[in-house]
């Protein structure tokens, strides 16, 4: 008698998204020269499991399970999807050329903290760099700029999640970037308070000061600050990753993590590239869902 359950599941995601990864997946292939009948699966099953990852948090085991893989090839096919979506994430310069040619009104930006249980590191005055005292928790502070619609087209480098919005805006050249095309192309961008004083191209809610009251232009600030606040947070399949933190280890209960520790075998040398460890990595696969989503809607 079986012992488990076969059932039906559809992924919530166009075929054309799965398609794309798959083109990538095979363009890889060939720039490696990797053989053919050496892999256990082909391009298009490849590609799936990354989108289930993505947006379900399915865990190692279970995709290696579903597709008839070890967990270490899971891995590798896994980080290999997340390394060839990385190459198309777009640049700063190239975010801002694509919101300037879609003529957009203005822009959003707001800073979240990614989730880990991964790492933690003292700063100068002994503090916990990745604690977010805020959220109560650690975790990586990630700056992203979207459409008035709140669709993300950029994201940034992680930084550490104890930061203030305002440091990692300077820190990755936004607050310039943005102030000068809002002064170019009138188009500025909308952000909460946490960007207080970043300068004439950003639009912020205004405090009702003691014992008086905002003045009409002000009340229009402060109301579509709101609405676009609304607008952005609102989880779309790119803007929020699932409810798991990121975190896990290799030794303990590694499948039942949703974020998996990169292979050794698979580690990159680059000086640049995230260590398996390290929370930069949890930029990269930001990003790289950023670049699934939007690849269906051509943006």
């Amino acid at each position: 008698m079986p012992t488990s359950v076969t059932y039906t599941a559809v992924l919530d995601v166009k075929r054309s998204t799965a398609e794309h990864l798959a083109c990538l997946l095979r363009d890889h292939r060939i720039v490696v020269r990797t053989r053919k009948g050496r892999r256990a699966l082909g391009c298009f099953k490849q590609a799936v499991p990354v989108p289930r990852w993505f947006i379900d948090g399915t865990r190692l085991a279970q995709l290696a399970r579903d597709n008839g893989l070890s967990t270490s090839t899971a891995y590798r096919y896994l980080h290999e999807g997340l390394a060839v979506l990385a190459a198309r994430a777009p640049d700063l310069s190239t975010a801002l050329e694509l919101a300037k040619a879609a003529g957009l009104t203005h822009l959003n930006l707001d800073g979240t903290v990614i989730r880990t249980d991964r790492v933690a590191a003292p700063g100068p005055n002994g503090a916990d760099l990745w604690w977010s005292g805020k959220h109560k928790h650690h975790g990586g502070n990630v700056q992203v700029i979207a459409t008035p619609d709140g669709w993300p087209i950029w994201v940034s480098p992680v930084r550490p999640g104890r930061e203030h919005d305002t440091t990692c805006a300077r820190h990755h050249g936004l607050i310039d970037a943005l102030n000068r095309i809002a002064a170019e192309l009138d188009m500025p961008t909308l952000v909460d308070l946490g960007y207080e004083n970043a300068g004439d191209g950003f639009r912020h809610p205004h405090k009702k000061p003691a014992g008086g009251e905002l003045t009409e232009a002000q009340q229009t600030t402060t109301r579509s600050s709101a609405a676009s606040a609304a607008s952005a947070s609102a989880p779309t399949p790119c803007s929020r990753p699932p409810s798991r933190p990121y975190g896990g280890s290799a030794s303990t209960s590694a499948a039942s993590r949703r974020s998996p520790p990169q292979p050794s075998s698979c580690s990159s040398s680059s000086t640049t590239a995230p260590s398996e460890r390290s929370p930069s990595a949890m930029i990269h696969y930001w990003q790289r869902l950023t670049v699934v989503a939007s690849t269906a809607t051509g943006l």
